[in-house]
């Protein structure tokens, strides 16, 4: 990945948010990204799934995505997002005061990744993982804005990142797919003004059907110790896709547009709209109900990324700042929504 650059867009207001009267206020410094060398077509998926190209692009927007290598782990994968997000804030790692991680495919059920990750950069800072799937992120960024603002931290890095490609079944019609693999990063700090706007967040536990591992850990191990020992027992994850697409579409606009409101600006004043990559038709429709001008930039990520979940929305901001598509200092609108079903949006400074 390329690191944003200074040539970009001039932003529309200040960049600025209504301020809280906090002691102190919160914003991102500094974001990275980090997409897996291998990138795979929908051709290699169509086989197993009796699909075709067309059908999936039509279907989720989805051409290709990219899957890690085999020996490449979730960690792997957030250290090479998070060095860079470190070089763009201009931290150093023994600055960093809190490390989270956003992930639901670290294969150890503990230690958690986030306190390898912090070894590895050389960091001994508190931290723990985050298990809110797609919405991960936004979590992340709202518990390190109030860390910030509350003084238990200077500087925190927040992750999302996911090797998905271990827990997709491949002859899974629903959901093979869908998934991609990569990772994204931020360092959120201090601000003088506000950078992170109030965070519009919750949950809906009665459909923790709609996306959902197919079998717990306990039921693999039942399997393995009996006679079904030689079937496929791994417990990919799987989704209700109609059952999803509407909550979304119909469910998640209105929490984008509470996000917009608390931060006490109007859909006017955005510079990017930076929504999961979950699908291109869920976006689309959000577009359409937030009634945004259609000159703001929008994320669409996901026609070469698949869905990555936790980095969707890191991957997308880090890329769209790179390549000068949205400005340094404006304003964009972020949400993430997944398995749980949960979800999180705040209008963030963009660093």
């Amino acid at each position: 990945m390329t690191s944003p650059s200074a040539t970009a867009p001039t932003p529309k207001g200040t960049g600025t948010l209504v301020d809280s009267g906090a002691a102190r206020h919160s914003r991102i410094l500094g974001v990275g990204a980090y997409r897996p060398a291998r990138v795979v077509m929908n051709s290699e998926i169509v086989d197993k799934i009796d699909s075709s190209d067309e059908w999936i692009r039509e279907r989720s927007g989805i051409i290709s995505r990219h899957f890690a290598a085999p020996d490449e782990s979730v960690i792997d994968m957030a250290e090479a997002a998070s060095r860079q997000a470190l070089e763009h804030a201009g931290i150093a790692p023994e600055q960093i005061g809190f490390v989270l991680v956003a992930t639901v495919t670290h294969p150890y059920q503990t230690p958690a990744a986030a306190p390898e990750l912090a070894s590895r950069l050389g960091s001994t800072a508190p931290a723990l993982d985050i298990s809110a799937a797609c919405a991960g992120y936004c979590y992340g960024v709202a518990m390190a804005s109030d860390m910030v603002k509350g003084g238990s931290a200077d500087y925190v890095l927040v992750v999302g990142v996911e090797k998905l490609s271990d827990f997709t079944d491949p002859y899974d019609r629903g959901s093979a797919f869908i998934f991609g693999d990569g990772a994204g990063a931020c360092i959120v700090g201090p601000s003088d003004t506000p950078g992170i706007g109030p965070t519009v967040w919750g949950s809906d536990g009665t459909q923790r059907d709609a996306i959902t591992q197919k079998q717990a850990w306990t039921d693999v191990r039942e399997s393995w110790q009996t006679a079904q020992a030689d079937k496929n027992v791994w417990p990919a994850i799987g989704m209700a896709g109609q059952t999803v697409f509407r909550w979304a579409v119909w469910g998640m606009a209105p929490v984008a547009q509470q996000a917009i409101d608390k931060a006490g600006i109007k859909a006017d004043d955005l510079d990017a709209f930076i929504p999961h990559q979950a699908n291109i038709r869920i976006i689309d429709a959000m577009v359409k109900q937030l009634k945004l001008p259609a000159d703001i930039p929008v994320a669409r990520d996901i026609v070469t990324t698949a869905n990555t979940s936790a980095a969707s929305i890191p991957i997308a901001t880090t890329r769209m700042l790179a390549e000068g598509e949205i400005p340094s200092g404006g304003l964009a609108l972020q949400i993430g929504f997944g398995a749980g079903l949960v979800y999180a949006a705040q209008v963030v400074v963009l660093p």
